[in-house]
């Protein structure tokens, strides 16, 4: 009887310790690396998909089947890492596995903020055991990336073809041996624009070796022609192209039996009577059971440009894309379908959005807007270590500044939830979260004479050079903080922060977020000081977690 009652008293102890370690770990054990989001999932488990895919700003992207997996590449301009490569084993459920580029070059130039610039729309390929991206900056020209394994490593850029204006890149690599690239040309630097040149390439596809010959002129046909793809199917090629502009624009194709034209044309895909504006400039895959399927983009304003899937098919030779409702011969984009046949079924996943900072990497939905610098930040003990870094005596907001750590927003609605401890050493430094665009706002602590403060920003306009309208909330009365901030349909953001993650106190009014340069508003940290020193204050970012926001 003694024994069974120390028996059961061990168990009692036992269980009792675990219960007390769930309860001290629990807040790490909220948002495990991967999880499924919790405020969008394409996937709605019956066998069918909801639109858009990818409900965050991956513009401009290509895509490739490789055996029985999918990659995706996307516009990145001034972000790095750069490059985001995405995978799927059905194309409906997305996760962000790495990047090509871990620095942009020229590495001193993209040492500062370059909104708008850097990688435009890249394409990604397979040949011979070697993945292959093109990818255009628009001020340097059109550069090639390699690795043998998806997840890379990848070998530094080389410049195929240096110029300005030269961009939305993509090869061919013929049945003759040849290999081919088709481009598009920025009017803002190469002073032409609407119009398709294919060059041939060497056989290693490193360098252009000939000037190229004009394949399609758009003038006086459509406007804004550009991020065409090159197709070789029973005997014809095809460019697809989109056309009309991004907010409002169309899906056309060009088919030719000669590399070089005459091409005809056809529109593919269009608005139509839905909601799903531009729908264009994207990927055609081909699944393991014959089905064919196109990936695009729609711009979402604030929200940046968001991925759709659609159905795709073939008559007389022809592609047609989406569904075709009112029977005009031009397809339409749906918002719902069945999830395209890839021989198996997979689980529901999402690309990444909250990070616990606690595994030997920065989460990969994190970006630095310019190459950073080692001592901007460090994952340490768990946390994320960032370093308050001067902010030039040029700058006027923080537009510019290029120690800004953002991620994409993941969907119309959600919440972001983070805790920080402060540990400035300075006046003035400060620590924040950020919602970032041309219009951008922030909540955050800062180190006065007297203690922390809580202080709250805007600013308008300020890729402009407007000054920030800054006012003082309150004062902290230990260290540590949470913050949170709301965004709501049309992009409504309101923020608040609490000292015990109970108890929230709004800030009055709220923020209509809005896109930045060429792509859609982010959120994320900055850490910055006003002073010089050798030795800075530092705030530990202990989580970051996307929820849904909870019905009141």
């Amino acid at each position: 009887m003694k024994l069974l009652l120390c028996h059961k008293l061990l168990q009692f102890i036992f269980y009792s310790s675990l219960i007390i370690v769930f309860a001290f770990s629990t807040e790490k054990l909220y948002a495990q690396k991967n999880e499924l989001s919790k405020v969008w999932v394409a996937d709605n488990a019956d066998g069918t998909y909801k639109n858009p895919i990818l409900h965050a700003d991956y513009s401009d992207p290509d895509a490739i089947r490789v055996g029985n997996d999918y990659y995706l590449v996307a516009s990145s301009f001034d972000a790095v890492p750069g490059l985001p490569i995405l995978h799927s084993k059905d194309l409906v459920n997305w996760t962000i596995i790495g990047h090509a580029l871990k620095r942009q070059p020229p590495f001193e130039h993209f040492s500062q903020t370059q909104h708008g610039n850097g990688v435009w729309a890249p394409s990604i390929r397979y040949h011979n055991n070697l993945f292959y991206i093109f990818y255009p900056d628009p001020d340097f020209g059109i550069y090639v990336t390699t690795a043998k394994s998806i997840t890379g490593d990848w070998s530094d850029p080389v410049l195929v073809e240096a110029g300005k204006g030269l961009i939305d890149p993509c090869p061919l690599w013929d049945d003759n041996g040849r290999v081919y690239l088709v481009h598009a040309y920025a009017g803002s630097r190469a002073g032409i624009k609407n119009i398709l040149v294919i060059k041939e390439m060497n056989r290693s596809a490193t360098k252009t070796i000939d000037a190229g010959r004009l394949v399609y002129d758009s003038h006086g046909i459509e406007t804004t022609v550009e991020g065409p793809k090159l197709y070789k199917r029973n005997g014809f090629y095809y460019i697809f192209a989109p056309a009309g502009g991004v907010p409002t624009g169309w899906q056309i194709v060009l088919r030719s039996r000669n590399i070089y034209g005459p091409y005809e044309r056809k529109v593919v895909l269009y608005q139509g009577y839905t909601n799903i504006n531009g729908p264009h400039q994207g990927a055609w895959v081909t699944t393991q059971k014959g089905e064919d399927w196109f990936l695009h983009f729609q711009d979402r304003g604030a929200y940046g440009r968001v991925v759709h899937l659609q159905p795709m098919s073939w008559k007389n030779d022809w592609p047609l894309m989406g569904v075709n409702i009112d029977k005009d011969g031009i397809g339409e984009p749906v918002l719902h379908f069945k999830k395209p046949d890839v021989g198996a079924v997979y689980g529901k996943t999402s690309p990444q959005e909250s990070d616990e900072f606690d595994q030997q990497q920065l989460g990969l939905q994190w970006q630095w807007q310019a190459n950073p610098q080692q001592s901007w930040a460090y994952l340490y003990q768990g946390s994320l270590r960032m370093f308050s870094q001067k902010v030039a005596d040029t700058e006027i907001n923080y537009w510019s500044v290029p120690n800004v750590l953002l991620q994409k927003f993941p969907a119309e609605k959600f919440k972001a939830t983070t805790k920080i401890t402060f540990h400035p050493n300075l006046n003035n430094e400060k620590i924040g979260l950020i919602i970032m665009g041309m219009d951008y706002a922030y909540i955050s602590l800062i180190k006065k004479q007297d203690g922390i403060y809580v202080s709250y920003a805007v600013c308008t306009n300020a890729n402009k050079d407007t000054k920030e309208q800054e006012q003082i909330i309150a004062k902290l009365n230990g260290n540590t903080v949470f913050f949170t901030v709301e965004v709501k349909e049309e992009a409504v953001c309101t923020f608040s922060y609490s000292e015990d993650n109970k108890n929230f106190i709004p800030i009055d009014g709220s923020f209509i977020a809005k896109a930045g340069r060429w792509i859609g508003a982010k959120l994320g940290y900055f850490c910055s000081r006003t002073d010089q020193t050798n030795d800075s204050g530092f705030a530990d970012i202990d989580w970051f977690r996307i929820s849904a926001i909870e019905n009141k």
